[in-house]
Protein backbone atom coordinates (compact mmCIF):
# COMPACT_ATOMS: atom_id res chain seq x y z
CA UNK A 1 0.00 0.00 0.00
CA UNK A 2 1.34 3.39 -0.70
CA UNK A 3 1.49 6.52 1.70
CA UNK A 4 -1.25 8.93 0.30
CA UNK A 5 0.29 12.10 -1.39
CA UNK A 6 0.48 15.44 0.38
CA UNK A 7 -1.44 18.50 -1.95
CA UNK A 8 -1.15 21.19 0.54
CA UNK A 9 -2.26 22.15 4.02
CA UNK A 10 -4.97 24.48 5.37
CA UNK A 11 -4.57 27.21 8.42
CA UNK A 12 -3.00 25.48 11.59
CA UNK A 13 -4.64 26.61 14.93
CA UNK A 14 -3.42 26.78 18.08
CA UNK A 15 -5.18 24.47 20.85
CA UNK A 16 -2.70 24.54 24.07
CA UNK A 17 -1.03 21.21 23.76
CA UNK A 18 -1.89 20.71 20.21
CA UNK A 19 -2.23 22.40 17.25
CA UNK A 20 -5.24 21.81 14.37
CA UNK A 21 -4.00 21.92 10.61
CA UNK A 22 -5.97 21.03 7.92
CA UNK A 23 -4.09 18.58 5.11
CA UNK A 24 -4.95 18.16 1.43
CA UNK A 25 -4.38 14.64 0.47
CA UNK A 26 -4.98 12.42 -2.40
CA UNK A 27 -5.69 8.76 -2.56
CA UNK A 28 -3.23 6.58 -4.27
CA UNK A 29 -5.46 3.66 -5.69
CA UNK A 30 -8.82 6.11 -6.94
CA UNK A 31 -7.10 10.06 -6.82
CA UNK A 32 -10.00 11.10 -4.91
CA UNK A 33 -8.81 14.42 -2.92
CA UNK A 34 -9.84 14.41 0.24
CA UNK A 35 -9.50 17.27 3.29
CA UNK A 36 -8.04 15.81 6.78
CA UNK A 37 -7.70 17.31 10.14
CA UNK A 38 -3.62 16.23 11.60
CA UNK A 39 -3.09 16.99 15.68
CA UNK A 40 -0.20 18.07 16.01
CA UNK A 41 1.55 17.61 19.59
CA UNK A 42 4.47 17.24 21.04
CA UNK A 43 5.71 13.54 22.32
CA UNK A 44 4.86 12.39 25.25
CA UNK A 45 6.44 9.57 28.22
CA UNK A 46 4.78 7.82 30.53
CA UNK A 47 6.51 5.36 33.46
CA UNK A 48 5.74 2.30 35.89
CA UNK A 49 7.60 3.57 38.89
CA UNK A 50 7.97 0.59 41.13
CA UNK A 51 9.34 0.63 44.62
CA UNK A 52 11.55 -1.98 46.38
CA UNK A 53 8.91 -3.80 47.90
CA UNK A 54 7.03 -4.44 44.81
CA UNK A 55 4.52 -1.17 45.28
CA UNK A 56 3.72 0.32 41.65
CA UNK A 57 3.45 4.25 42.05
CA UNK A 58 -0.13 5.55 40.69
CA UNK A 59 -1.63 8.62 40.40
CA UNK A 60 -5.49 9.34 40.84
CA UNK A 61 -6.42 12.82 38.84
CA UNK A 62 -9.38 14.14 37.24
CA UNK A 63 -9.79 14.64 33.62
CA UNK A 64 -11.44 17.21 32.46
CA UNK A 65 -11.91 15.17 29.21
CA UNK A 66 -14.20 12.44 30.61
CA UNK A 67 -15.17 14.36 33.61
CA UNK A 68 -14.07 11.74 35.94
CA UNK A 69 -11.20 10.97 38.24
CA UNK A 70 -8.93 8.52 36.83
CA UNK A 71 -6.29 6.62 37.91
CA UNK A 72 -2.73 6.36 35.96
CA UNK A 73 0.75 5.88 35.86
CA UNK A 74 2.93 9.09 35.80
CA UNK A 75 3.33 10.87 32.69
CA UNK A 76 3.20 13.86 30.41
CA UNK A 77 4.65 16.06 27.49
CA UNK A 78 8.32 16.15 26.32
CA UNK A 79 9.31 19.91 27.02
CA UNK A 80 11.30 20.92 23.85
CA UNK A 81 15.00 20.27 24.35
CA UNK A 82 14.36 17.27 26.69
CA UNK A 83 14.74 13.56 25.97
CA UNK A 84 12.17 11.09 26.48
CA UNK A 85 14.05 9.70 29.51
CA UNK A 86 14.42 13.36 31.33
CA UNK A 87 10.88 13.64 31.04
CA UNK A 88 9.96 10.57 31.99
CA UNK A 89 12.23 10.90 35.24
CA UNK A 90 10.65 14.90 35.76
CA UNK A 91 7.35 13.40 35.12
CA UNK A 92 7.79 11.16 38.07
CA UNK A 93 9.21 13.50 40.18
CA UNK A 94 6.75 16.02 39.77
CA UNK A 95 3.72 13.89 39.94
CA UNK A 96 4.79 11.33 43.30
CA UNK A 97 8.23 13.06 44.60
CA UNK A 98 9.63 9.31 43.53
CA UNK A 99 12.98 8.98 42.05
CA UNK A 100 15.41 6.22 41.89
CA UNK A 101 19.34 5.98 41.62
CA UNK A 102 18.27 3.59 38.64
CA UNK A 103 18.48 4.25 35.09
CA UNK A 104 14.68 3.75 33.76
CA UNK A 105 14.23 1.35 30.98
CA UNK A 106 12.33 1.98 27.87
CA UNK A 107 9.58 -0.42 27.44
CA UNK A 108 8.13 0.68 24.12
CA UNK A 109 7.00 3.62 21.94
CA UNK A 110 3.41 3.85 20.67
CA UNK A 111 1.65 6.00 18.41
CA UNK A 112 -1.48 7.16 20.54
CA UNK A 113 -3.70 7.52 17.31
CA UNK A 114 -2.29 7.57 14.19
CA UNK A 115 -5.78 8.42 12.56
CA UNK A 116 -5.28 11.91 13.54
CA UNK A 117 -2.44 12.57 16.39
CA UNK A 118 1.30 12.84 14.68
CA UNK A 119 3.33 12.56 18.00
CA UNK A 120 4.65 9.38 19.77
CA UNK A 121 4.51 8.27 23.46
CA UNK A 122 7.78 6.68 25.14
CA UNK A 123 6.69 4.61 28.22
CA UNK A 124 9.24 3.84 30.63
CA UNK A 125 10.02 1.48 33.72
CA UNK A 126 11.81 2.98 36.69
CA UNK A 127 12.40 0.15 39.78
CA UNK A 128 13.61 0.99 43.23
CA UNK A 129 12.05 4.27 43.46
CA UNK A 130 12.05 6.10 46.62
CA UNK A 131 9.97 8.79 48.13
CA UNK A 132 12.65 11.45 47.51
CA UNK A 133 10.82 15.30 46.99
CA UNK A 134 7.53 16.89 47.56
CA UNK A 135 5.19 16.70 44.65
CA UNK A 136 5.46 20.00 42.05
CA UNK A 137 2.31 20.34 40.47
CA UNK A 138 1.59 22.39 37.25
CA UNK A 139 -0.72 25.01 37.63
CA UNK A 140 -4.29 23.05 36.99
CA UNK A 141 -2.51 19.67 38.35
CA UNK A 142 -4.53 17.84 41.50
CA UNK A 143 -2.57 14.09 41.63
CA UNK A 144 -3.33 11.86 45.01
CA UNK A 145 -0.63 9.23 45.29
CA UNK A 146 -1.68 5.81 45.30
CA UNK A 147 0.66 2.65 45.75
CA UNK A 148 -0.65 -0.87 44.75
CA UNK A 149 1.10 -4.43 45.25
CA UNK A 150 1.87 -5.68 41.14
CA UNK A 151 0.35 -7.85 41.76
CA UNK A 152 -3.05 -5.90 42.12
CA UNK A 153 -2.51 -4.01 38.36
CA UNK A 154 -3.94 -7.26 36.30
CA UNK A 155 -7.57 -6.58 38.34
CA UNK A 156 -7.49 -3.09 38.62
CA UNK A 157 -7.14 -3.64 34.43
CA UNK A 158 -9.45 -6.07 33.67
CA UNK A 159 -12.35 -4.88 35.91
CA UNK A 160 -11.82 -1.36 34.10
CA UNK A 161 -10.27 1.03 36.99
CA UNK A 162 -7.26 1.63 35.29
CA UNK A 163 -8.47 2.09 31.64
CA UNK A 164 -6.41 5.07 29.77
CA UNK A 165 -5.56 3.42 26.54
CA UNK A 166 -1.73 4.71 26.93
CA UNK A 167 -1.19 3.74 30.29
CA UNK A 168 -2.70 0.25 28.88
CA UNK A 169 -0.23 0.32 26.52
CA UNK A 170 2.60 0.70 29.24
CA UNK A 171 1.18 -2.10 31.22
CA UNK A 172 0.97 -4.41 28.02
CA UNK A 173 5.21 -3.30 26.90
CA UNK A 174 5.18 -4.59 30.90
CA UNK A 175 3.77 -7.68 30.95
CA UNK A 176 5.27 -8.95 27.55
CA UNK A 177 8.51 -8.23 28.91
CA UNK A 178 7.88 -9.23 33.02
CA UNK A 179 9.95 -12.40 32.84
CA UNK A 180 13.16 -10.29 32.27
CA UNK A 181 12.59 -8.46 35.64
CA UNK A 182 11.06 -11.09 37.78
CA UNK A 183 13.69 -10.48 40.21
CA UNK A 184 14.69 -6.77 39.25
Amino acid sequence: MDNWKTLGFGKSIDLKIFSAKWVLRENPRNRRKSEFIVLESKDWVNIIPITKDKKIVLVQQYRHGIDEVTLEIPGGLIDDGETPLQAAKRECIEETGFYSDSEPILLGITRPNPAFLNNKCYSFLWFDVEKKYEQKFDTNEDVEIILKDVSEIENLIKSGVINHSIVLNAFLFYYLNEKKWDNG
